[in-house]
């Protein structure tokens, strides 16, 4: 979709992308910082505190009658880094919420995987979703009791809501919600049956497991692969369906910025 086409279907919501200048292999293109509404309007996800992206957002939400308030999906740096700051020169606090509660027009949905304790936000049929859902792409699952479950869960739970349009951390606009969702449970499932195989042939090591179960991700989002790879043999373990003897990956690996 192109920005022009993306900036008319933001505008029937009364929502604005601002995207960072933070591209790489993990943020896509940039962290995409969401305004929503006006008089007050309510940010989510701040971005990092790169002085350009600031300043830009600064002054889309001076556009719209200042703001109510700052609203994050989750803490990690390039979503949350620049927050502070902009709050202090909006005069709008960061606001903490918890599952079913509001931040503004803002409903919170907990959406644990990428993180223990990240949220989505739903105003009317639009979900920004961080980083539970890419517009490109999958998300690393970090390491945690029930982590993939958990993500899976909330996968299904924003397939029922029944969006129109999700606004994710990073990547264009997802205007197809229901087949993205759809998409993205399905990868997670055919990710369980290649790890299932590569552990009935007798692959225990962490290096065969990604080789066999892996393979299509690049040499520079391998780190991140080995971190979901070790969600997903959590979630075997917990299914009493986890061979004795598999080498576990390390969380988090060394010199790995999460994001």
């Amino acid at each position: 979709m192109s920005d022009a086409c993306t900036a008319d279907v933001l505008a029937a919501h009364d929502v604005v992308l601002v995207r960072a200048d933070n591209p790489g292999p993990l943020t896509l293109s940039g962290t995409n910082t969401w305004i929503v509404g006006r008089d007050p309007c309510w940010v989510i996800d701040p971005g990092p505190a790169l002085v350009e992206h600031l300043d830009s957002v600064f002054e889309e939400v001076g556009c719209r009658g200042g703001a109510g308030g700052l609203a994050l999906t989750h803490q990690h740096h390039d979503h949350a880094e620049g927050a502070a700051e902009l709050a202090r020169r909006l005069d709008a606090p960061v606001v903490a919420v918890d599952e079913g509660r509001r931040a503004g027009p803002l409903l919170a949905v907990a959406t644990p995987g990428h993180s223990p304790d990240h949220l989505a936000y739903v105003l009317d049929d639009v979900v920004f979703t961080g980083d539970s859902v890419l517009g490109e792409g999958s998300v690393f699952v970090a390491p945690d009791p029930g982590a993939l479950r958990g993500y899976l869960a909330a996968l299904e739970r924003l397939r029922a809501l029944e969006p129109s349009l999700l606004c994710p951390g990073h990547g264009p606009v997802i205007t197809d919600p229901v087949a993205h969702l759809a998409g993205y449970l399905a990868h997670r499932r055919r990710r369980d049956e290649a790890l299932l195989e590569a552990l009935e042939r007798g692959l225990r090591g962490i290096d065969e497991l990604l080789d066999a179960a892996w393979a299509d991700a690049p040499a520079v989002l391998r780190p991140a692969a080995a971190i979901t790879m070790a969600a997903h043999l959590d979630k075997l373990d917990e299914e009493g369906r986890l061979p004795a003897g598999v080498e576990r990956p390390r969380w988090p690996p060394p010199g790995m910025t999460q994001s």
